[in-house]
């Protein structure tokens, strides 16, 4: 389907170096004998990694993995590269002729990061280390060519992350930093990865947090804020891996939901809502029915849980994020209030794709106008805010998205407020603008969440 091809100065007689199948997506160069070429299909999350010899025209490629991307289970991980004194990085490839390969090992139980050494040879690897215990670790560097001796990142969830240089000959480590915990008032935040199941059977997660001194089933249960960015899969297998690690650091990011957690509020932060369409069929097709169901069964198991008021749920994003939200409110009653930050609302202004959505909208205006909350304005009767950067530039989701979803609420009489942030764009950089978002977002929960009268909840 496609060919990679190089010339040497001057430029003027490409040789091939290797002919694809699928799309070409990526070439890591080591050597004169050694260079990985992936290549894959967006539709069904194919890709294909193989060792060509940049300098052998008659070397034949051999393919090194051959799997789906969406399937983090069986990542075999990340070559690690060298830089060169021309300011390049290539693939560190040691004196016995191996790779060393370092991964996020995806596990049921949350990543537990891991250290190979593969065989350029035969093609198999060898596992030289993995995180394991109650911290989380990941190799931060590389230190020496055959990579012996590496610098360790580790953290848990009441430590901030730490450095450590290890040696493998001898199993000795030094520490090397000794950060203070930057926000102590989150220092006794409990953390834990809570699995739920939905109606359809698709086992999904997401990390749960809770403020310091809560007893679930013991304490009065909490108002929750959720905290939402979906993710499409096309295998239901796949939309089931648990991502990310219960043992990280709890590490509040301004733009992220944990400071809520300072306000007595509980936080259900990226929980996997998933957006599943396997075979010809694609996710988008049943948005709205999965991202309603996925919402439904994680609130489901909050409550059981004994940490979540079923009446006082918030939802809650930033961009695709925003957009959920939005749409959460059009089309369930699972959620008492939401918070939309830089979102896209009418999908007739992105047209030729978005976010996974690879179909222009003459191809599937249907898909375009269900997923599009802005058509169903008259149906969000929760409070709702709106919150954007006056010069978000990013191309989906210029401010005229927000300035017409509020005007079409404000007209229909709905509960609403619109911020506007002054020379922001898509990601806010200023202080004043992060301090201001959190006050807004604070507010806004306390009056429509915490302090809001019972609703009535649907059948």
């Amino acid at each position: 389907r496609e060919r990679v091809s190089c010339a040497a100065a001057p430029f003027t007689r490409p040789t091939r170096l290797v002919e694809l199948a699928d799309r070409y997506r990526d070439i890591t160069w080591g050597n004169g004998k050694v260079a990985l070429v992936s290549e894959g299909r967006w539709k069904d999350r194919h890709v294909r990694t193989s060792i060509v010899a940049p300098d052998d025209a008659t070397a034949k490629p051999r393919v090194l993995w051959d799997r789906s991307f969406e399937d983090r289970y069986t990542d075999p991980g990340t070559p690690v590269l060298r830089d060169t004194p021309g300011g390049t990085s290539v693939l560190q490839i040691t004196s016995t002729g191996h790779l060393l390969l370092s991964g996020a090992g995806a596990s049921d139980q949350g990543d537990q990061p891991f250290y190979d050494r593969l065989d350029l040879a035969t093609g198999t690897s060898e596992r030289i280390w993995r995180s394991t215990g109650d911290h989380y670790s990941r190799i931060a560097h590389v230190l020496d060519d055959d990579g012996k001796t590496v610098i360790v990142r580790r953290e848990s969830p009441t430590e901030p992350p730490q450095l450590y240089a290890y040696a493998f000959a001898d199993k000795t480590e030094r520490q090397l930093t000794r950060f203070p915990h930057p926000v102590p008032e989150l220092a006794k935040v409990t953390k834990q990865l809570l699995r739920w199941k939905r109606k359809d059977g698709i086992e999904l997660s997401g990390m749960l947090y809770l403020p310091p001194g809560f007893r679930p089933k013991r304490d009065r249960p909490l108002p929750v804020l959720v905290w939402v960015y979906p993710q499409e899969f096309k295998t239901a297998a796949a939309a089931s891996q648990v991502q990310d690690s219960p043992l990280r650091f709890v590490s509040p990011l301004w733009g992220g939901p944990l400071f809520a957690l300072t306000q007595g509020y509980a936080v259900i932060d990226n929980p996997t809502f998933a957006i599943v369409g396997e075979g010809t069929t694609e996710p988008n097709d049943t948005y709205v029915e999965q991202l309603t169901a996925d919402a439904a069964a994680m609130i489901d198991a909050v409550v059981a849980a004994g940490v979540g008021d079923r009446a006082r749920f918030a939802v809650g994003g930033h961009s695709y994020g925003a957009f959920t939200t939005a749409n959460l409110l059009a089309h369930s009653a699972l959620f008492a209030t939401g918070i939309a930050r830089s979102g896209a609302y009418n999908r007739t202004l992105t047209p030729f794709g978005f976010q996974s959505e690879d179909r222009t909208y003459w191809e599937a205006s249907a898909v375009y106008d269900r997923m599009s909350p802005f058509r169903f304005a008259d149906k969000i009767d929760e409070p709702l805010l709106l919150i954007h950067g006056a010069v978000d530039n990013n191309p989906g989701t210029f401010p005229i998205q927000s300035d017409r979803l509020f005007a079409a609420l404000q007209g229909l009489g709905a509960t609403v407020r619109y911020v506007s942030l002054p020379a922001e764009a898509h990601g806010y950089r200023a202080r004043e603008s992060a301090l201001h978002v959190l006050w807004e977002q604070v507010r806004w929960l306390d009056t429509h969440l915490k302090r809001a009268r019972p609703r009535p909840m649907p059948k």
